[in-house]
């Protein structure tokens, strides 16, 4: 009787510890995870949401404060926003908020349409809002055309000092498709 009764109290205290560390998820393996993602036309919101049900992760919508309007993403005009920011390696978009709490997240997937074969500066905005130091970053886009390779490389050589994982390209990616390329990684 004092075997079961230990044993009840101590699946008792460990089923109480992880329900208070949180979420944890198998990709990668009991870490707790945080899909951040920045999406103008939804296309990328659609990959996030799937991404966070795949690996167990709070999502968060990185936001501009000034939301980005349909001729501002007009890249055929060299004067409309999107364009302007792109061609300024500079261009810091102010964020609507710096809520992620990023030091609650062990693994941060980091999400956004590639423009001009990179990531929107927005998404530099977001990085250089909060200290990912010690966090595994997980790069995410969704493209028309582009790789996700150059926008990795350039957000690698822009922070030098966090760790990035090779980047997941998940145009139409299902929660199959996404479970399966999360499955074949070496976490």
């Amino acid at each position: 009787m004092k075997k079961l009764l230990l044993t009840l109290v101590t699946m008792s205290m460990l089923f109480s510890a992880s329900a208070q560390s949180g979420k944890t998820s198998n990709y990668p393996k009991g870490k707790r995870v945080l899909v951040a993602y920045f999406s103008a036309s939804g296309i990328t919101a659609e990959a996030a949401q799937k991404l966070a049900a795949v690996t167990n992760g709070d999502l968060y919508t990185i936001t501009p404060a000034t939301p980005y309007t349909d001729a501002d993403l007009n890249w055929h005009n060299r004067q409309s926003r999107s364009s302007v920011e792109m061609n300024d390696i500079n261009a810091r978009p102010q964020l609507a908020d710096q809520k992620a709490h990023i030091e609650d997240y062990d693994v941060i997937y980091i999400g956004f349409p590639i423009w001009w074969y990179t990531a929107p500066r927005i998404i530099n905005s977001f990085i250089e809002a909060y200290n990912f130091t010690g966090k595994m970053i997980v790069p995410f886009a969704t493209s028309g055309g582009s790789t996700i390779e150059q926008s990795v490389k350039d957000l690698k050589k822009a922070y030098p000092d966090y760790k990035w994982t090779p980047g997941l390209l998940l145009n139409g990616a299902t929660e199959a498709s996404i479970r399966q390329t999360l499955d074949q990684r070496i976490w």
